[in-house]
Parts: C-alpha cells; sequence; structure tokens
C-alpha cells in the first residue's frame, strides 16, 4: 500500500492534531508525495457543500478521517451540543462525499470511549453497544459511534470501502500540555517539569495511583493506519492499542525519572480515580499482523523532548 499510496493522492482531514500530523509524517516517510490538506480556515468540514466541492475538485484516492471536535470531562460537560452537532456534521460530510467522489478507501478514527462504561477487561470490539455509556463524554461517543455505523451502512449500501479503527489513549509530538484540558500522560510531563525548574520538594499526583491504563504512541497508531489502509477491508471495528498497561503510580514514577525531578509524589487520594481499568483487547489486530514497536519509555523520552524544543510555541 506505501507503494500505492505514493503514487495516488491522499486527503488526511484534521492534518494538524494530534493524529493527523502523524499519519503525514508516516505517509512521508512511506513516500507517498501527493498528500491533500485544508486547514480550517481553507476548508470547514461542517459545510456540506464546500466539502462536497473540494472532493469534487480535488478527487483524493485515499482519506484518512481524523478531524474531530476533541475536549475533556469539562469541555463535554459544558457544550454537549457542540460535541455531537459538530462530529455529525464533519463525519457525515466526509462520508458521504467521499462516497460520492469516488475514493477507493476511506479509514475512520474513532475512539475507546464508544466502549460502554462498564465493558468487560480488556474491551473486545463486539462490546460495542452492549451497554451504557460514560455520562461524561456520550455526546463525543455517539457521535463517533455514528461514524461506526455510516461507514458499515455505505458499504452495505453502496459497496463503499471505508473501515474504522478504535485507538487507546494517545500520546506523542503535537499533544496537549494545558493542565486544565490535558490527558494524564502529557499533564504528569509538564508538572514534573516545573516543578524540577522550580526545585519543588514534590508533585501531586491525582487519586491514590491505583487504577491501570494503556497508551499508545501516536506514531504507532499512524503505523497501524497506514498498515490496516493495506490489509483490512471489513465492517467491523479494529481495536489500535499497546496491549499492555501501567497503573498511574507507575507511570508518575516512569515520567518523573525520564523529566529527572529529584522530589516525592503526593497522591490526593480526595481526587476521583475515574475507571479502574480501561484495556483494549488487541488480539484481532495482531492476528492480522501487526504489533507496536515504540516502547512507553522510549516513547514519553520522545515527547518530553519534543516537549521541550517547542516549550517557546506552546506558550505555556
Amino acid at each position: 500500500m506505501a507503494a500505492l499510496l505514493a503514487s495516488s493522492s491522499v486527503y488526511i482531514a484534521g492534518h494538524r492534531g494530534l493524529v493527523g500530523s502523524a499519519i503525514c509524517r508516516a505517509l512521508a516517510q512511506a513516500g507517498c508525495t501527493n498528500l491533500l490538506t485544508r486547514t480550517h480556515a481553507e476548508l470547514d468540514l461542517t459545510d456540506q457543500a464546500a466539502v462536497r466541492r473540494f472532493f469534487a475538485e480535488e478527487k483524493p484516492e485515499y482519506v484518512f478521517l481524523a478531524a474531530a471536535k476533541v475536549g475533556g470531562i469539562h469541555a463535554n460537560n459544558s457544550s454537549p451540543a457542540d460535541f455531537i452537532r459538530d462530529n455529525l456534521l464533519i463525519q457525515t460530510n466526509i462520508i458521504d462525499a467521499a462516497w460520492r467522489s469516488g475514493v477507493k478507501k476511506l479509514l475512520f478514527l474513532g475512539s475507546s470511549c464508544i466502549y460502554p462504561k462498564f465493558a468487560p477487561q480488556p474491551m473486545k470490539e463486539e462490546h460495542l453497544l452492549s451497554g451504557a455509556l460514560e455520562p461524561t463524554n456520550e455526546w463525543y461517543a455517539i457521535a463517533k459511534i455514528a461514524g461506526i455505523k455510516m461507514c458499515q451502512a455505505y458499504r452495505k449500501q453502496h459497496g463503499f470501502d471505508a473501515i474504522s479503527l478504535m485507538p487507546t489513549n494517545l500520546y506523542g509530538p503535537g499533544d496537549n500540555f494545558d493542565l486544565h484540558s490535558s490527558h494524564v500522560l502529557p499533564a504528569l510531563i509538564r508538572k514534573f517539569h516545573e516543578a524540577k525548574l522550580n526545585q519543588l520538594p514534590e508533585v501531586e499526583i491525582w487519586g491514590s495511583g491505583t487504577p491501570k491504563r494503556e497508551f499508545l504512541h501516536v506514531d504507532d497508531l499512524a503505523s497501524a493506519c497506514l498498515f490496516l489502509m493495506e490489509q483490512y477491508s471489513g465492517e467491523e471495528i479494529v481495536n489500535v492499542g499497546s496491549g499492555q498497561e501501567v497503573t498511574i503510580a507507575e507511570l508518575a514514577a516512569l515520567v518523573k525519572e525520564i523529566v529527572g525531578f529529584q522530589g516525592r509524589l503526593r497522591y490526593n487520594t480526595a481526587m476521583p480515580d475515574g475507571t479502574p481499568r480501561k484495556l483494549l483487547d488487541v488480539s484481532k489486530l495482531s492476528a492480522l499482523g501487526w504489533q507496536s514497536s515504540i516502547s512507553l519509555r522510549d516513547g514519553i523520552a520522545a515527547t518530553y523532548q519534543w516537549f521541550l524544543d517547542h516549550e517557546q510555541q506552546l506558550r505555556l
């Protein structure tokens, strides 16, 4: 597929985001030179007419749909209408326009939050729609589930080759390091970095440290995206993860070591732990022949170096 993509036009929706930028890097490394990208100012993906016009004029052959409105618990709770509306519009416009313009294949990126709040662990693809969602992000999750079902429907009715991937918790270059809206791993990197600079005696960690989480470097996800674009064509979703999990305490100790913070860790057990465990079953992806290759230690070290290189631009 890398050779095929190298001679094809490829559109990456959401190319400036954490995932989209990683897909762009992977495609460039694979020798793909005909990459189509548009900023939000150039193309509003919630505008159906504009999206259809773009596809009709550019006629991309392959599409990676990584564009989405994303945010943390606070953002989801305070703007539920925005999250369900914008995500439904973005994916509906792109999937439909891609089919109409004759795109050969589309890859839709979902999220592990599509699974029920109390899904068995590790979470298998067939657990989708088997229970109630986590209430704090159900607006985003429902939109993503609709995207999955739309890909399946267009495959059933029109024979459109659209596949759906569900990634686990992601991190890497281009991550969000804002302590008010970031996820746990980039938040820890920034916390330990600032504590090191300010020579603080301790860093506070929310919760007990006992919950387990799975993390995947975004460049590994991009590798899986290119692999599945080549190797997989089916209506069923595919989980993408490392297949490994660590406790928050183990994660904090690892980030502390990599950053070089010498102080203590203090766990604030008055803060919520969240779900005790959240692990994807990646046996389906492993059976197809793909496994992650970036270790958590190497990935965090590379992400911290990116943070140091871009600290001024981040304006933290």
